[in-house]
């Protein structure tokens, strides 16, 4: 029976990823070159004239030889860009160095390391262990209504401001926080992770996607918000529903999970604290901080703009005030050089979530990467989707355009640079086959945003669940379950959408 088990085990996200490599390395033999021009586009938002370059729609065309022939350049299974092209075997390095500061792979790289390093000063001082410990005996018998109004807080957040990137250090308080309660490290992602984005899909007024969408769409920046508000309480009520139904199941049997084994390692620490808990005055003080922080950092992105550098920043503050309360109330006996420690393992813990973030940008690599004006296997790609839609009744169209832009955002998971690259297609081609261009924005709204809960191409996805210590073969167990539930009932609001000229 262990023997079949064994042999059943859920492969291993690197081994996936790898595999995943090995496809778009074979996908570069058969499919030809492709490129587009691109073009600036201006339009209004609040008052202010915003520009952003994108393909110009009618522009593609098949790289040739000089007798006329496509072009395929097949993806050597060794090099770099000044040795013969991106090599297959290079995807790591590769995948990990490629952006910058401000995403992925290097920002996002970066940010899961000085926020992993920041928690482990935090967790060192005992603080988040006790204040949980504290809060169960409070809560005993109400903790499961924290599912639900931690969910709806966490959609606003992806509502509002594109709230991402950010629930991974709060994913680090959360997860062990319900898995103290009798939950699993699935429901932690869930109340965090997945309410930003169900939150971020069926937003009134993202600026980082949505009013760049409808500009590039040249529909009025930020309009449609009522019935977009509708889809909110609509998509929140659903998510927050699965997931109180999961808790629930787990809660009763919490060997169903399938965290369980990985769980183990909260579990175990919990029942060592449990037995010598004692809420200080230093560790209120740790908790306080870790609160001023988060309120900082809510104030900065909505205020200031602040994103991954700024965040990191903010949270390296907050570990090294957390350490230095630590140090002079003697919280776990620690000293100066116990900060610089905990910084190092804690850090240390989320090198494997960072080290798949960047694998997961080498499959962008190996296709050629995001830029539409380079020939690229990816934009043939983009060409041959978008050209198979035409054809079709409106409302099969508009349920299309929803499908396309799933499975494109596993190529570009930013949700800017999937709208730069796809809108300029969706928006005209929405004229042809009778859809608003309304209805194609939010195409593009819960395709990006639904399927950023489960393709491995997602560095928040990948950082969220490195926290949670969660492994993505075992997640996407979990959420093909979601994925279903939320792909039916985007596919219903598409149609809707059509039959009442949205």
């Amino acid at each position: 029976m262990n023997e079949k088990k064994r042999n059943l085990q859920m492969p291993h996200t690197y081994v996936i990823i790898f595999f995943v490599i090995l496809f778009a390395a074979v996908l570069t033999m058969f499919v030809p070159l492709g490129q587009y021009e691109t073009k600036e586009i201006t339009y209004m938002m609040n008052g202010e004239e915003k520009s952003r370059t994108v393909i110009d729609p009618d522009s593609f065309q098949y790289v040739t030889d000089e007798n006329g022939n496509k072009i395929t350049q097949t993806a050597p299974l060794f090099g770099t860009e000044d040795f013969g092209g991106q090599g297959i075997l290079n995807y790591v390095f590769e995948g990990m160095t490629v952006g910058d500061k401000w995403g992925s792979a290097v920002g996002i790289v970066a940010f899961i390391l000085v926020i992993g390093g920041a928690f482990g000063i935090v967790l060192k001082t005992g603080a988040v262990d006790q204040g949980i410990l504290a809060m169960i005996e409070r809560t005993r018998g109400a903790e499961k209504f924290l599912i639900p109004v931690l969910f709806i807080l966490f959609s606003l957040g992806g509502a509002v401001f594109g709230m991402g990137e950010e629930a991974i250090p709060f994913a680090m308080i959360l997860v062990p926080m319900f898995i103290a309660m009798g939950y699993d490290a699935v429901v932690g992602v869930c109340v965090t992770y997945c309410a930003t984005q169900i939150g971020f899909g069926a937003s009134w007024m993202n600026p980082f996607s949505l009013a760049i969408a409808q500009g590039i769409a040249e529909v009025p920046v930020l309009s449609g918000a009522g019935f977009r508000i509708v889809l909110w309480f609509l998509f929140t009520g659903i998510g927050a529903a699965f997931t109180m139904v999961y808790a629930s199941k787990i809660k009763k049997d919490p060997k169903a999970s399938v965290s369980y084994e990985s769980d183990s390692v909260y579990r175990n620490e919990f029942k060592e604290d449990s037995a010598k808990a004692d809420f200080r005055l230093g560790h209120k003080l740790i908790l306080l901080v870790i609160l001023a922080t988060m309120i900082w950092t809510i104030w900065g992105v909505v205020e200031k703009g602040f994103y991954i550098p700024e965040i990191a920043s903010q949270f390296f503050v907050m570990g090294l005030v957390s350490g230095i309360i630590a140090v002079i109330f003697k919280l776990n006996d620690m000293r100066v050089n116990d900060i610089a420690s905990s910084f190092q393992s804690g850090a240390a813990d989320l090198v494997g979530a960072a080290l798949v973030v960047g694998m997961a940008q080498g499959i962008i690599i190996i296709l050629g990467g995001t830029d539409a004006s380079s020939p690229t296997v990816l934009n043939t790609i983009l060409h041959g989707i978008s050209s198979a839609m035409q054809g079709f009744p409106a409302v099969i169209s508009a349920w299309l355009m929803y499908v396309f832009q799933t499975v494109f955002n596993f190529f570009v998971v930013s949700g800017s640079g999937q709208a730069a690259l796809t809108m300029p297609i969706m928006a005209p081609l929405s004229d042809l086959v009778g859809v608003s261009r309304q209805t194609s924005v939010l195409a593009f709204q819960l395709g990006d945003a639904f399927s950023n809960l489960i393709v491995p191409t997602s560095g928040c996805l990948l950082g969220t669940l490195g926290v949670a210590k969660l492994e993505w073969g075992k997640w996407a167990k979990f959420q093909i379950k979601m994925q279903g539930v939320l792909f039916v009932s985007a596919s219903i609001v598409m149609m809707i959408a059509v039959l009442i000229h949205f």
